[in-house]
């Protein structure tokens, strides 16, 4: 796995590749002297533990056969205050299926993601505290 930045200002906006080509802009808070332009990289691990769970979730809900309309997710992060660096100490996240989903078979593909399958998470565990819940919408 390979990925590339280049440097799209004077400042600190970056633009990172993929070996697909895909791309994602980071950047830095105006306190740091970065512009807003792109995704912070602490806001970067908690979109990346809400997507690696959720391609778990619908894998294991479409084995499943279950009818999944649509998911969306929030990520929530709090970080060590005062200090450098500034890990996260908590991080919770919250799904909400829609579908006619059986709640025990949402339940336990959940459960596998963040427990068993997400390589984010378990990277993410050894220094925060991770929970989780989810919903139903029919």
């Amino acid at each position: 796995m390979k990925i590339e930045l280049k440097r799209k200002n004077q400042a600190v906006h970056l633009e990172a590749v993929n070996e697909d080509g895909a791309s994602i802009h980071i950047d830095g808070s105006p306190a740091v002297g970065g512009e807003n332009k792109g995704f912070r990289p602490m806001q970067l691990l908690l979109a990346a533990i809400g997507g690696c769970s959720t391609i778990d979730i619908v894998s294991i809900l479409q084995k499943q056969r279950q009818p999944l309309e649509d998911i969306s997710i929030t990520v929530d992060g709090e970080r060590e205050p005062n200090v450098e660096p500034s890990l996260f100490q908590t991080i919770h996240v919250h799904y909400v299926l829609k579908g006619d989903l059986d709640e025990e078979k949402v339940r336990r593909a959940v459960d596998l993601s963040m427990q068993k399958y997400c390589s984010v998470a378990k990277t993410l565990e050894k220094t925060a505290h991770i929970t989780y819940d989810f919903e139903i919408s029919r």
